[in-house]
């Protein structure tokens, strides 16, 4: 699998599809057809029609698409999304909603990097806009990023958070979402030590596998099943001659996009079926819920291979934050020198990616942290992504974590971290 022929062969079954797509699309809307008193025609263009749609999204990074947001002074408030820290595997970015002032809550978004951009996260970002001054991290697509920029792995991720953390200043409070839950918890733990007065105010780990053996799931059977070997053989690849990153050791965005659509197969080809079925008989929009939810869902980008294996190896085999025994640049990171941030965990019920009882192990690792500074809430019918952009998450979520972040505004004193730093 490690070759860039290999890659660039999964890039050619990638556009010859949506080429197929847009041929029989072009092909069975001749209006001469009309005439023809059969529905495979029209099924078979609206076959095209989604098919084309849906392989083109694969390589495109979608857009934010957050024009405006509706302020309390009833004007409409232009978003611009600026950036505030530029870094060659990802950027600290702003959500800069002009002419309002200031909201009191500083927000950091942790996105994950598990396959898609960072605008997976584009309805939490909208449900926070108006209560909060949003960032995010927008982490890239590596096959963009040139070999001679050098490795990025799960330590380099935690640093990026700490550089990011310490560019915000000390009153953030961070939400951090899925795969990225773990290592903020360290990023926050190594600024404990390091640099405590730029630790943030608070932290909302939301469905992240702080501790993978808490609550099996098949992700977490996964990484216990295959070894490292089997890994590095069957799913990296080497990005191809057509990208900036040609050479470069991935793990394919395409990959994680199947693993993921494996998982529940049977509701994906249903969708697809319905959707195909909707524009055959004129029913389908540009912006209607199936091309909502699956232009963002496609679109995938590539890891790179050090990143995916350290992710599989220290957090899911080694287990080294469950264990506090995460080392970054050759320090040991104790999660326990964490005294002053007040830390929230937030999981769903029925999530199968990161089951109840993965993130809230964050709590107990906080030996440091008083009970009173500590919070959890279990959403007992959310699945994984209802968590951070669904129903349960505008609805029953995000107010309690807004409280939380209200209840912890305030703080510490420099004297308190000078403290906690000794």
């Amino acid at each position: 699998m490690r070759y860039l022929l290999t890659y660039d062969l999964f890039e050619t079954m990638r556009v010859t599809n949506q080429w197929l797509g847009s041929t029989a699309r072009a092909m069975c809307s001749y209006p001469q057809l009309g005439i023809v008193a059969n529905p495979a025609i029209q099924i078979t263009a609206a076959w095209g029609e989604v098919m084309e749609r849906s392989f083109a999204r694969m390589v495109a990074k979608p857009s934010w698409g957050i024009a405006s947001i509706p302020g309390i002074d009833g004007r409409d408030h232009t978003v611009s999304v600026e950036t505030v820290v530029e870094r060659p595997f990802g950027d600290l970015i702003r959500f800069n909603v002009q002419g309002r002032p200031p909201t009191g809550r500083k927000v950091l978004l942790v996105a994950p990097m598990s396959g898609h951009y960072a605008t997976l996260l584009r309805s939490t970002v909208v449900s926070l806009l108006p209560d909060c001054d949003v960032y995010i991290t927008d982490w890239h697509n590596a096959r963009e990023i040139p070999v001679s920029e050098g490795k990025f792995d799960i330590e380099d991720y935690t640093l990026y958070i700490v550089e990011f953390l310490r560019a915000m200043g000390p009153d953030t409070h961070v939400i951090a979402v899925c795969q990225p839950a773990p290592l903020t918890l360290a990023a926050v733990a190594y600024l404990a030590e390091e640099d405590p007065v730029a630790q943030p105010r608070s932290m909302t780990l939301i469905g992240g596998p702080v501790d993978p053996d808490a609550a099996a799931t098949d992700v977490t059977d996964f990484g216990q099943r295959v070894t490292m070997g089997q890994l590095e053989k069957l799913v990296l690849q080497r990005v191809g001659f057509k990208y900036a990153g040609a050479g470069r050791m991935v793990y394919p965005g395409l990959q994680q996009l199947t693993s993921f659509m494996a998982m529940n197969a049977d509701t994906h080809a249903k969708a697809f079926a319905n959707q195909i079925l909707a524009v055959a008989k004129g029913e389908a929009k540009d912006d209607d819920k199936h091309n909502k939810f699956y232009d963002e869902y496609l679109a995938v980008m590539d890891m790179t291979a050090e990143f995916y294996m350290s992710t599989v190896e220290r957090i899911f085999k080694n287990r080294e934050i469950a264990r506090n025994a995460f080392v970054v640049d050759g320090k040991q990171v104790d999660i326990g020198k964490i005294t002053t941030v007040a830390v929230k965990t937030v999981e769903g019920g029925k999530d199968d990616i990161s089951a109840p009882g993965q993130c809230i192990a964050a709590l107990n690792l906080c030996t440091g942290l008083p009970e009173s500074k500590k919070a959890n809430y279990l959403e007992p019918n959310a699945g994984h992504y209802g968590i951070f952009a669904g129903r349960s998450w505008r609805n029953n979520i995000r107010p309690l974590v807004l409280d939380f972040i209200d209840a912890n505004n305030e703080g510490p004193s420099f004297e308190v971290k000078a403290i906690a730093a000794k």
